[in-house]
């Protein structure tokens, strides 16, 4: 019965003592990214969305992108309306695009001319981001329309047009 006490009393008093939890440091806040053009594109044509990093840190994401009639798959030949996939530039843009400004994609790439020559085809080619076509008044095309562009609002197209430079790499996953 002694013992039985004992025990009573040792777990008693273990219960009403106080540990103090060792404190964990705070983490380190995320660097911020610098001010400045982007330095990365990636669009991701399963979920239509186009994200502009910026030092390895996502700063804008644009969801509801437009693409060629036949969006699934990549890009292999001149008039199959498809997208490319893969990793690219946006090399040049411009400003008298039939389309509210437009930034050029570097397809094709040796590998996209050498699968096409191989079968006889051209691999095609004038692949841009863009906004809507000019002689649309107001709003957007509805559904996918373009021949293997990017397209997106006018508004957000302005914004990518000041957020990226040329040279920048792009990618573009399925």
């Amino acid at each position: 019965m002694r013992r039985l006490a004992i025990s009573l009393v040792i777990l008693l008093a273990a219960g009403c003592s106080t540990v103090q939890p060792v404190p964990r440091p705070e983490p380190e806040p995320a660097p911020e990214p610098e001010p400045g053009p982007v330095d990365f594109v990636l669009v991701d044509k399963s979920d239509r969305s186009l994200t502009l990093v910026r030092q390895g840190v996502p700063v804008k994401t644009y969801t509801g992108l437009q693409f060629g009639d036949a969006p699934q798959g990549h890009k292999r030949f001149e008039g199959d309306e498809r997208t490319p996939e893969g990793r690219y530039v946006i090399d040049y843009r411009n400003p008298q695009s039939a389309y509210h400004l437009s930034l050029h994609i570097s397809y094709p790439d040796e590998a996209d001319r050498a699968f096409a020559a191989a079968r006889g085809r051209s691999p095609g080619g004038e692949i841009f981001i863009h906004g809507q076509p000019n002689a649309l008044s107001a709003g957007r095309v509805p559904g996918d329309w373009t021949d293997g562009c990017i397209a997106l609002s006018n508004g957000e197209i302005e914004e990518l047009w000041q957020a990226v430079a040329d040279g920048t790499p792009i990618e573009i996953r399925p």
